[in-house]
């Protein structure tokens, strides 16, 4: 008996791998964790940066403030903190009014004057931490009681008096020091002088809060009331 012819069967077909690919709602997922890490940390170097503005006198500093009640500040290294009787001749201070260097043994008292008061002297209470302010002699009268209103709302450690010389400027001084560290000399600081076209209380504030109280012989400011 003859044997039927046998067609062998058609190859199988070989199958690619199939890619793994992961599912369309964790792709997302991902997508946004990363979105939002890179908005935290972009948030964190803004912070940082505003910061680092901050710090450095950027943003709303006592410098802007000033600036923009037209106030003119100037900063100066401190001429020296001697107590001696008399200046000598040829030494001249590197602001006017005053701000630091040489002066007397004796401090004014703390106070509001209707007469010009000794530099020489005034330059003691600003060794001590006080603010000193002077008015030119073409300072209105109302400029005048503004300022005497801001002084009697919290007087301690500051002077308020005439400086005819000043025309129609007002002036704020401070002498500013390094925070002391027992057993070490904090070094004479620098003397800040702001000239002023007239009162603004945001400015005063604003110089008392970033200047004042910090002499290189600094004294509690409670300790310092008119009159003493």
């Amino acid at each position: 008996m003859a044997k039927k012819s046998r067609t062998p069967p058609p190859p199988r077909r070989v199958q690619a791998p199939k890619q793994r690919r992961a599912a369309p709602r964790e792709g997302r997922r991902r997508q946004l964790l990363l979105l939002a890490g890179g908005a935290v940390a972009a948030a964190a170097i803004a912070a940082g940066a505003v910061a680092a503005y901050v710090l450095l006198g950027g943003g709303s500093s006592a410098e802007d403030t000033l600036r923009e009640a037209g106030c003119e500040l100037e900063q100066k290294p401190a001429q020296g903190r001697q107590h001696v009787d008399e200046l000598d001749e040829d030494f001249e201070y590197n602001t006017f009014p005053p701000t630091s260097g040489p002066h007397s043994g004796v401090a004014a008292a703390w106070d509001i004057y209707s007469e010009p008061v000794e530099q020489f002297r005034l330059v003691h209470n600003l060794e001590h931490g006080g603010l000193v302010v002077q008015y030119g002699e073409d300072v209105p009268e109302s400029t005048v009681a503004e300022i005497s209103e801001w002084y009697f709302d919290d007087p301690n450690a500051i002077i308020v008096a005439p400086l005819p010389e000043l025309e129609d400027k007002v002036a704020l001084t401070a002498w500013t020091a390094p925070d002391p560290v027992p057993g070490e000399d904090p070094g004479p600081g620098e003397g800040v002088l702001a000239t002023c076209p007239g009162f603004d209380a945001g400015a005063f504030d604003a110089f008392k809060d970033a200047y004042g109280f910090r002499g290189p012989e600094r004294f509690r400011r409670d300790d310092l009331q008119p009159g003493t």
